[in-house]
């Protein structure tokens, strides 16, 4: 049964803060996925994540190369960003799984396009945007599988 909480942001710093909080309470063989439009904030609540792991090289988003790994923190983080994968069987040459099913914490980012082989243990953050509620709102829901 999964557990589902939701929060609500207001600015960067808010979400960058909520990232931080979920990185310093993560551990070994984490996997957690990223879902959200582009400019809704993944990459800013990652940079959050980072900082709480302990990360002190500077975070960027690997949408080129697949995949960055920073090794500077309490534990290895390997950044994902499968955006333009277009079809699963390639993160193989990445060496995917020896990422996820190591001692490191995995964060990948639109998940939905590997979803056939994500582990089913990890954690689905959704960050959404209401420019109703205000530009900077965002609704982050987290739910561990």
């Amino acid at each position: 049964m999964s557990e589902i909480k939701i929060y609500e942001t207001h600015s960067m710093e808010e979400t960058r803060e909520l990232g931080r909080q979920m990185g310093t309470a993560a551990g070994p063989g984490d996997v957690l996925t990223l879902s959200g439009d582009l400019g809704v904030g993944k990459t800013v609540f990652t940079k959050g994540f980072a900082l709480g792991i302990g990360v002190t090289e500077a975070v960027s988003s690997p949408t080129f190369t697949i995949v960055q790994e920073y090794h500077s923190g309490r534990l290895p983080l390997y950044h994902f960003d499968v955006y333009r994968i277009g079809d699963p069987e390639e993160m193989d040459e990445v060496g995917f799984d020896d990422y996820v099913y190591g001692d490191g914490v995995s964060l990948i980012e639109w998940a939905e396009l590997i979803e056939e082989i994500l582990p089913e243990k990890r954690t689905r953050i959704l960050i959404e945007k209401d420019v109703e509620k205000g530009f900077d709102y965002r609704k982050i829901t987290v739910e561990k599988l």
